[in-house]
């Protein structure tokens, strides 16, 4: 077993008071995926992680992070005086320690993307440590960087924020030696006056780089300049006219195809079943291979191994008949939304074709935390000129009936309160040769359509998952 914490170093790293000696192989804040050897942190969240400890070291759990031994409980423990700081202090710990060249990844859309789309670039030039699903926030952060092997040469740590504030301290735990942002969108605008002032706290994460780092940021928004003052003078910016500069960009049925210039050479990028929206990223990803030295033909070539995750975009087929071949294309986009990738996944359907009698369909779902110009950015995506080439809408929440109430009649399906409504009526939805798009915000729960449309289909004979 390979030793991430030993009780000496956690016991150094946080001041904390060891009541056993230990050796953890990793580290876990749910029992639910716990494995062994790991440290348990016993984080007080919607439940108190030390009622959870016990079953942490029946699982199997190295030893756990507490403000307190929990009655009955005899493994090893590492006392400190507040879980939260003490995870907080792994990390910065964890980040000290590391010989790895750190990228950190901020955007209000994208980053979670991005940084599976760096992972795979990097895995071409070493081992590659990276955030676990969109572990971005206060506690997600330092987990990240708590995790992080002594031996990696790349980290890619994720980067978000809700509220002003929260991503300079993220910014200054992680040190990066690269800093990204993705793009500056309308997004948590309960929180911040307007775009501008999301702009500023994007550009928080400049102010974290190493001595000698370099900023990367997006050119070819209205918030650029805002971007570009505060990334410094060492800096590379991407897009139609940044210092990696979009050359053209092409969907076609199977891949997005993305030609790049840097100075005077040309790079191809090819990224299967992605739509247009996941260019720009592709560049920001070249933008920090560049920034790092790396050779930018070979880490083209990487970037087209990335596939969109799981509600972000993955385009699949759904085998409805196998009897006929009778299929469907889903396109699930049911992790979050927001007005600019809401626009982007419209492109995304109107550019892909449907099949012999088939239809292009859109399932949407509310955008959440757009504050108090919710309404108008919901009724503002009727119009989006890709949207002629939608056959059906279906609308799903009550800040979808802004958008469904202004739709041609001839494009309105379905008006539902919830998600599980449309889902019970998934049959009826689509028929064979259609392209079918899910998008909408987590707490749409939009993804549970996604679902039942799976479930109408049979495994495919090549699918690894089918029965």
């Amino acid at each position: 077993m390979s030793v991430l914490w030993s009780h000496g170093d956690a016991a150094a790293a946080t001041g904390g008071q060891v009541t056993a000696p230990f050796n953890a192989a990793g580290l876990s804040i749910d029992t639910r995926s716990l494995q062994p050897g790991d440290l348990f942190v016993a984080l007080k969240a919607a439940r108190d992680g030390h009622d959870f400890v016990a079953q942490a070291f029946a699982k199997g759990a190295a030893a756990a992070l507490v403000d307190h031994v929990p009655q009955g409980v005899t493994g090893p423990c590492l006392v400190v005086k507040d879980v939260l700081q003490g995870l907080v202090d792994l990390g910065a710990a964890g980040r000290a320690r590391s010989k790895a060249r750190v990228i950190g990844v901020t955007g209000s859309v994208g980053k979670t993307s991005t940084k599976e789309m760096l992972r795979d670039m990097f895995d071409a030039f070493g081992s590659v440590h990276a955030a676990e699903a969109s572990f971005n926030n206060h506690w997600g952060v330092p987990i990240t960087l708590a995790r992080l092997p002594q031996d990696a040469d790349f980290a890619v740590i994720e980067i978000g924020m809700n509220h002003p504030g929260e991503i300079a301290p993220l910014a200054a735990l992680t040190r990066p030696h690269v800093a990204m942002i993705t793009t500056v969108a309308p997004a948590h605008l309960e929180a911040f006056a307007d775009i501008d002032a999301i702009a500023h706290e994007k550009a928080a994460i400049f102010s974290g780089l190493e001595p000698g780092g370099t900023a990367v940021y997006n050119a070819d928004l209205p918030t650029s300049a805002i971007l570009a003052k505060a990334a410094g003078p060492k800096a590379l910016s991407f897009g139609t006219a940044g210092d990696l500069r979009l050359k053209s960009m092409r969907v076609t049925p199977s891949a997005l195809v993305v030609e790049a210039q840097c100075g005077a050479a040309t790079y191809l990028m090819r990224l299967a079943d992605a739509g247009a929206h996941f260019g720009m990223n592709a560049l920001g990803c070249l933008a920090v291979a560049q920034a790092l030295d790396l050779d930018l033909a070979l880490a083209a070539q990487a970037l087209g191994r990335w596939r969109p995750p799981s509600g972000r975009g993955r385009r699949e087929t759904v085998l409805l008949d196998p009897a006929t071949d009778e299929r469907l294309t889903l396109i699930d986009d049911a992790f979050n939304a927001n007005p600019a990738s809401m626009s982007a996944a419209i492109d995304v359907l109107a550019a892909t074709t449907p099949g012999a009698k088939g239809r292009r369909i859109a399932i949407l779902g509310d955008m959440l935390e757009l504050g108090p110009d919710e309404v108008a950015l919901h009724r503002g995506i009727a119009a989006h000129p890709a949207l002629a080439s939608v056959t059906l809408v279906h609308c799903v929440g009550p800040r979808m009936r802004a958008l469904y109430d202004v739709l041609p009649p001839r494009m309105q399906g379905k008006y539902v309160e919830t998600a599980d409504e449309l889902g019970a009526k998934a049959h009826g939805l689509v028929r064979p040769g259609d392209v079918v798009l899910v998008k909408g915000s987590k707490g749409s729960y939009v993804s549970r359509v996604v679902d039942a449309l799976r479930h109408l289909g049979h495994p495919l004979p090549d699918d690894p998952n089918g029965e």
